[in-house]
């Protein structure tokens, strides 16, 4: 009888105080909201519990399922700069989200190009030839505040086989020095948007370096089609019988070994004056690798569905290199596809950087190259809709795979999203392959977003590129005997380029800054914006 009493005294104290109120990390104080689209709020408290939120002016209402999660929709609001106040309820129970701007929000994903913050950037270049950019950055890091700019970065987890609902995590304005933390590349794409639309921007930061494009995508995804399929159950599976293959008394044991080892390598390296070796490192359960097939979807991008955004940028690839690079084009696009499913916004705007050229200039044409594969598959997944590509074959480091020059890359990705996104009157892109024909010995070569003409051009570190009488380089034709050779070519018309080599009478095909590094490559726009590699077949 006593047991009873106190359980309907619970229940009835529970519905006169309110359920407690979780609501998810992105849901804190600061956050940026998007502007001009309905805002889904969403939370967790007690099964049954009805939830009150209160926004500039309106009230929505839901109720928590069996699980208790709720979610409901906001009406959408105009930009503004003006900090606001969000009120969620449940009876007397209530949680104050504060200081909150409505502007553009931006998700930022991929691997180390996009995960190097403004403070990685700003150490000493490898190549003195960069240090002015690294300087730059310096410098970028100690102006004037722009508390308008914001991010929040979600930590590094991953989640194999369940989606995790929520990280640890706050939101980061511009400040002085603060914006150190900031995603490189997202901060110069947020900075030009901050300039060109005077609202506010919002980073989702959510990346990891060193991974590949399939743990990013969800696993519904991969049972969709054959191919996909087939993949992650080859993955997956290879993942299970290493899981139950793994014995972590052993594994220890190799390590102390190894370390051991390396300790002795250490001190004759010393002796000689020579640099020590790479600290080996212990192996962990299979089932925590970051290669897994959705296991960073599950972990990462999955706490953020279905956040209000605009769109999302990306930098990622050159892990895929040694990967299935041929399935670039594939994966990749199986990514976009299954993000703007899952958050429900149509096919949201989604742009990426094609890598930017790395190590040594190559002489002699090649055929396969595994970071020229997935460059051009880059520049075929711009066949789907709400898509582009900001080529960076012209800011690249021979001698690092991190190139300093983020400033350039953010910004023709902004490019991008001002005409696409924004409407903005403006040329965006750089020469694109559009189509070829041949006319006996000669190739002629027709581009898209030519702009307002092709020239041949030279870009230096962070200045303007310029328009310079010199011949076109960079270009390869390939003769009915199979053999490429270096072509010569040049500017025929707005549109069009000519290629041709004496040697070759018959062409059958044309390449253009087909190499991981096409030093020299200098087919541009008279906007600056350098044209992409591409093949004519």
């Amino acid at each position: 009888m006593k047991k009873a009493y106190w359980s309907i005294l619970t229940i009835l104290l529970s519905l006169t105080l309110g359920a407690e109120i979780k609501l998810p990390a992105v849901f804190s104080d600061g956050m940026v909201l998007q502007q001009k689209q309905p805002i889904p709020v969403w939370g967790w408290s007690d099964a049954g519990s009805e939830i009150s939120v209160e926004f500039k002016g309106q009230s929505k209402t839901a109720k928590t399922d069996a699980s208790g999660k709720w979610m409901l929709k906001l009406d959408a609001v105009s930009a503004s700069a003006e900090a606001a106040e969000m009120t969620v309820k449940s009876g007397s129970e209530s949680k104050v989200i504060k200081d909150i701007l409505v502007g553009e929000v931006w998700l930022c994903g991929g691997q180390s190009n996009m995960d190097f913050t403004l403070s990685m950037l700003s150490g000493k270049a490898r190549d003195p030839r960069y240090e002015p950019i690294a300087e730059y950055i310096r410098n970028e890091i100690k102006a004037d505040d722009d508390p308008l700019l914001r991010q929040i970065k979600v930590p590094r987890v991953v989640s194999p086989f369940e989606e995790r609902k929520d990280f640890i995590g706050k939101w980061e304005k511009s400040l002085k020095y603060k914006r150190m933390n900031f995603t490189g590349t997202g901060y110069f794409f947020a900075r030009e948007l901050r300039k060109k639309l005077g609202v506010p921007v919002g980073l989702l930061n959510c990346n990891w370096g060193g991974t590949l494009v399939e743990p990013w995508i969800p696993m519904s995804k991969f049972q969709t089609t054959e191919s996909l399929k087939s993949y992650y159950e080859g993955e997956v599976n290879r993942v299970k019988a290493a899981v139950e293959k793994y014995d972590p008394e052993k594994a220890k044991a190799r390590y102390e070994k190894q370390l051991a080892d390396w300790k002795e390598k250490v001190k004759k390296a010393k002796a000689a004056g020579k640099n020590a070796p790479r600290k080996p490192r212990m192996q962990t359960k299979p089932d925590t690798s970051n290669r897994i097939p959705s296991t960073l979807y599950n972990g990462m991008v999955h706490t953020l569905v279905p956040y209000a955004i605009k769109g999302a940028i990306w930098y990622q690839g050159e892990s895929n290199r040694g990967h299935h690079p041929d399935k670039y084009r594939e994966h990749f696009g199986a990514l976009i596809e299954s993000w703007r499913q899952v958050w429900g916004q149509d096919d949201f705007y989604f742009y990426w950087c094609q890598l930017a050229q790395f190590q040594a200039v190559k002489n002699e044409p090649i055929d396969q190259d595994g970071w020229v594969t997935v460059c051009d598959q880059q520049r075929l997944t711009l066949e789907l809709p709400n898509t582009g590509m900001a080529v960076l074959n012209d800011i690249g480091e021979a001698g690092d795979i991190h190139p300093k020059n983020k400033i350039d890359a953010g910004k023709r990705l902004s490019l991008w999203a001002l005409k696409q996104a924004y409407g903005k009157d403006i040329v965006f892109s750089g020469p694109l392959y559009k189509s070829s024909r041949i006319e006996g010995s000669k190739v002629i070569i027709t581009f898209e977003s030519a702009g307002s003409g092709l020239m041949v051009g030279k870009k230096n570190l962070l200045d303007p590129t310029v328009e310079v009488n010199e011949p076109l380089k960079r270009f390869q034709i390939k003769g009915g005997d199979g053999k490429w050779h270096w072509a010569e070519a040049k500017i025929t018309g707005k549109d069009t380029v000519e290629v041709w080599h004496k040697d070759v009478v018959s062409p059958v095909e044309v390449r253009y800054a087909w190499a991981p590094n096409a030093e020299g490559a200098n087919l541009y726009n008279k906007e600056g914006l350098p044209a992409s590699l591409f093949k004519t077949k």
